[in-house]
């Protein structure tokens, strides 16, 4: 089939927070000639020019539903063939195996999906981590040989943005690592490989980082205005 050029296919196989992501890529996209479209037909998902892999719940059910949608075909040629964004459990599930679950997921980036194992660790404030993490929290972007993913263009490092996992990714080659994020350990918040990039973090969940402090709530952007506080959303086409 011929690709549709100027097109995002957002993969509805069941298990995404579709709504949210298709409102973010649609307010990113706004002053291109991007046509975004969440579907569930394989056909579309192959002739679009680029396709966005949402994701959660459990990575058993995702991975399960992924498989009986008739998707996984569709979604490994993407990644082999065009820029594939995973979100949150999309991104876990591009890696080999998941712990939870004991889950083995898409292969398309070496590496496993390891359960935050954090009991009796403390935060800087005295609180214990919990598990989830769920909240904001800083991203700090991954150079390789001093060059960091063109996507990440405009957007500052040590921004904030939206998390929700029990789980996180841990590839096996450094050379796939986009970001990282500490709670309770360092761990990889982005991966990049090729045609593919994605995010533990939620971007569209992340338009803006509210902080508290001890006076007041002060509103912070995520990010410069250029990128509409999307982040690397907002340079996926």
């Amino acid at each position: 089939m011929q690709t549709m050029k100027n097109t995002v296919a957002i993969v509805d196989y069941g298990m995404g927070n579709l709504r949210s992501v298709w409102q973010a890529v649609q307010a990113a996209a706004a002053d291109s000639s991007v046509q975004v479209q969440v579907t569930h037909d394989p056909a579309v998902v192959h002739a679009a020019s680029r396709v966005v892999l949402p994701g959660q719940g459990a990575m058993r059910d995702c991975m399960a539903a992924l498989r009986h949608s008739g998707l996984e075909e569709a979604v490994r040629q993407a990644a082999a063939s065009k820029p594939l964004f995973g979100v949150c459990v999309g991104m876990q599930m591009l890696l080999q195996h998941s712990e939870e679950g004991d889950t083995p997921a898409l292969g398309l980036i070496p590496g496993q999906v390891r359960r935050f194992v954090l009991a009796g660790q403390r935060q800087a404030d005295g609180s214990r981590f919990k598990v989830p993490q769920m909240g904001w929290n800083q991203v700090w972007q991954t150079t390789h040989g001093g060059l960091r993913h063109r996507l990440w263009d405009g957007v500052a490092d040590g921004s904030f943005f939206y998390f929700v996992h029990s789980y996180y990714a841990q590839p096996t080659r450094a050379d796939d690592g986009a970001a990282t994020t500490d709670y309770g350990l360092t761990f990889t918040s982005a991966v990049a490989r090729a045609n593919i990039f994605a995010t533990q973090f939620h971007p569209e969940k992340s338009a803006t980082h509210v902080a508290h402090s001890r006076h007041r709530p002060e509103r912070r952007p995520m990010c410069t205005p250029e990128t509409r506080r999307y982040g690397p959303i907002h340079h996926f086409w």
